[in-house]
C-alpha cells in the first residue's frame, strides 16, 4: 500500500536540503497519546466540564485542582515514547537534511527522539514553573503531587503550555516562520490546520515541494504537491535516509 506515494515521498527528500516538518497531534497519536479533535477525541468525551473550557487561562485561575485533575490524567502522558516518525525526522536532522521541527504537540517526543532544533508552538508539559518564585519543575514532580502542584516556597507550580486566552511566544513565532520561509521542502503531518494562528504559518512557505501526510483531509486547502491519507509513522518509517 502506498507505494507510488512513498516513492515520490522518496524522491522529494532526495532532491532536498532544508526541509521542515510542520506536526499536529496525528504525530503522537501513533505514540499512544490521546489528541483532541478526532472522532474519538477527548474533546468528543463526557467531562464535568467541556475540555476547551478546563484548558483556558481564566480556568486554571479560578479552577486550579479541577484544571490538574484533567491535566494529569489526560495531558501528560510520560510513559510514551517516540514513534517511527519521530525517529525518522531526528535521523533526517541528523543526515543534515532536516532543519526544523515545528510542532502542536506538548509532550516533548521529538527531543525524546533525538531532534535538537523543535519549535514547540504551544509549549511542553516537561517545563513547568513556580509562578511565585519561577523555580523550576520537571513533569514528572506535577505528574506525582497530590492536588496542586506547589513550589517549596508554597508558589503554585505552571506549566509551560500555551492554554486558551494565552499568546504565543514570540520568539517561537519568528523561529517557526522563518524556518518555513527558508525550507526547501515542507512536510505538513498529523494535523488538520484547524489550529490557528499555527496553521496559518504555512501560508510563509513559498518553495515547490509541499507534501501532506494525515489520516484524515486537512481542512485548508494548501495546495500539495504530494498528499497521502495514511498514518505519518507507517509512511515515514519507510524512507531512506541518503
Amino acid at each position: 500500500m502506498y507505494e507510488e506515494e512513498i516513492k515520490k515521498l522518496q524522491e522529494i527528500i532526495d532532491d532536498s536540503e532544508r526541509i521542515v516538518f510542520f506536526g499536529g497531534a496525528g504525530v503522537s497519536t501513533e505514540s499512544g497519546i490521546p489528541d483532541f479533535r478526532s472522532a474519538d477525541g477527548i474533546y468528543h468525551q463526557q467531562y464535568k466540564y467541556a475540555p476547551e473550557q478546563v484548558v483556558s487561562h481564566s480556568f486554571f485561575v479560578r479552577h486550579t485542582e479541577a484544571f490538574y485533575d484533567f491535566y494529569k490524567e489526560k495531558m501528560v502522558c510520560l510513559e510514551a515514547k517516540p514513534n517511527q516518525a519521530h525517529k525518522k525526522l531526528a535521523e533526517l536532522e541528523e543526515k543534515g537534511k532536516l532543519a526544523a521541527v515545528i510542532t502542536q504537540n506538548i509532550d516533548g517526543l521529538h527531543q525524546m527522539a533525538g531532534s535538537r532544533k523543535v519549535y514547540e508552538l504551544h509549549g511542553s508539559v516537561h517545563r513547568n514553573y513556580c509562578q511565585k518564585c519561577g523555580k523550576f519543575y520537571d513533569a514528572a514532580y506535577v505528574k506525582e503531587s497530590r492536588g496542586v502542584p506547589r513550589c517549596q516556597c508554597g508558589g503554585i507550580i505552571k506549566p509551560d503550555v500555551v492554554l486558551y486566552e494565552e499568546s504565543l511566544d514570540g520568539s517561537t513565532i519568528r523561529g517557526s516562520i522563518e524556518a518555513i520561509s527558508s525550507a526547501d521542502t515542507l512536510i505538513i503531518g498529523g494535523t488538520s490546520l484547524v489550529v490557528y494562528p499555527a496553521a496559518g504559518f504555512i501560508d510563509y512557505f513559498h518553495e515547490k515541494h509541499l507534501v501532506v501526510i494525515n489520516k484524515s483531509a486537512t481542512a485548508k486547502e494548501v495546495g500539495a504537491e504530494l498528499s497521502i491519507a495514511a498514518p505519518i509513522g507507517e509512511i515515514l518509517g519507510q524512507i531512506q535516509v541518503r
